[in-house]
């Protein structure tokens, strides 16, 4: 049985309980962070949790304890559970408040913080079947910056793929333009340049995104943001997503027809599993 942080305590998950009051329960109104946990420690700690609390501030939900302490309780919650490989997931709620919308009287927020099964990192790249989501999300959107509790376009995406019999969904916005997957960032590969949609396109910020960006300036790999569409994904060099949980994803397919594969996606794959077995730039 693992052993869940909640608010200040180490407890059995089956204890690990919150009140069906709680606002994120209700509404989705709270944010959470996903690390990848490799040798004992977060990957990326400074990152997520500047993301962390940068959501925190724009929701106006305040932090229960300083990210250094926090660390130290996310450093126990490992050494407790006897693992060194997980996913970890920080979840911050506004907690239990009056009925309705306004935030109001929700003045005690709810910190949970639990490990779960890691995915192999090493070889080979693993492959994955895609398809378009008929949900959209809102370009220029602030929210979507962060890693908020209220989902459903995702859900409802992911829900689509499985139907499909594919692994994940990609998104488009608004503006008809491919943005992300349901759970990770987009990349594909142009004239031997990584590209990616900009944040204001209606992505979420993603630390592995800043990984992969940093790996290609180090291999003196080009970058550059750009918008597409589904159309014109289909005929990239090569396409791939990036996630704390899997690292790098090379994609096969998109709505049935097949896709280009690349040799710089597992180069790139090579430079993250690196920077992860040494925990560069934590």
């Amino acid at each position: 049985m693992m052993i869940v942080f909640l608010n200040g305590k180490f407890v059995p998950e089956t204890e690990a309980v919150v009140s069906a009051f709680d606002r994120g329960f209700l509404y989705g109104d709270g944010l959470f962070e996903t690390l990848r946990v490799h040798r004992g420690a977060p990957f990326r700690w400074d990152n997520h949790m500047r993301r962390f609390e940068q959501g925190a501030k724009l929701l106006n939900i305040p932090l229960p304890c300083p990210a250094h302490e926090l660390r130290a309780q996310a450093d126990e919650l490992v050494r407790v559970n006897r693992t060194t490989e997980a996913v970890l997931r920080i979840t911050l709620s506004r907690g239990v408040g009056p009925r309705g919308y306004s935030p109001r009287g929700a003045g005690s927020p709810t910190l949970v913080m639990s490990l779960h099964a890691a995915p192999a990192n090493g070889e080979p790249v693993p492959k994955w079947r895609t398809i378009t989501a008929s949900f959209r999300l809102p370009s220029n959107e602030r929210l979507a910056q962060f890693k908020t509790c209220n989902k459903l376009t995702q859900i409802m995406a992911r829900a689509e793929a499985e139907h499909a019999g594919a692994h994940e969904a990609l998104l488009l916005n608004t503006d008809g333009k491919v943005v992300e997957a349901a759970s990770s960032n987009l990349f594909w590969i142009s004239d031997a340049t990584v590209c990616t949609p900009p944040l204001d396109s209606g992505i979420l910020a993603g630390v592995t995104r800043i990984v992969v960006l940093e790996i290609c300036a180090r291999m003196d790999l080009p970058t550059r943001e750009a918008s597409i569409i589904p159309a014109e994904l289909a005929r990239a060099d090569g396409v791939f997503l990036s996630m704390s949980s899997w690292g790098i994803v090379e994609l096969t397919s998109l709505d049935g027809q097949e896709l280009r594969q690349s040799p710089l996606v597992g180069r790139i794959r090579e430079g993250y599993v690196g920077a992860l077995e040494t925990g560069h730039a934590q």
